[in-house]
């Protein structure tokens, strides 16, 4: 991953680690289910996202756009796919899991770091 769209790939990910992380500390005090579910939310958020970026950015040529449109789209199906996957997993694994707390973090965890990568600061990958 050295082209700039991978560099800021790469940052977002790195964000999304750093997000969930701080998101388990806080859910602590609030029990084991909620720090496990908030794991299991942000872990599935970036798991899917790391597998994405993987997906798109191996072997990448931006001259073969049609195909470089089929890996975004292939990516995208296979993202939500393993996300429903890993939900459905923790759902039928989990007599506790907490879902609100498992939702939330998921969203969290996407929304945040695009926003902190979308920040005017962080637009110097050069």
């Amino acid at each position: 991953m050295q082209q700039p769209d991978a560099l800021q790939a790469r940052r977002i990910l790195i964000a999304q680690s750093i997000i969930g992380l701080i998101l388990v500390v806080v859910a602590l005090p609030f029990g084991g289910s909620v720090a496990r579910s908030v794991f299991i939310g942000s872990g599935s958020c970036l798991l899917a996202n790391t597998a994405s970026a993987a997906w798109i950015f191996r072997a990448y040529r931006a001259q073969e756009r049609e195909r470089l449109v089929l890996r975004f789209y292939t990516a995208e199906i296979l993202k939500i796919a393993s996300v429903l996957a890993l939900f459905t997993l923790a759902w039928t694994a989990l007599d506790d899991l907490n879902i609100p707390a498992l939702l939330g973090a998921y969203v969290a965890t996407q929304v945040m770091s695009t926003l902190i990568a979308a920040h005017p600061g962080n637009q110097n990958l050069k």
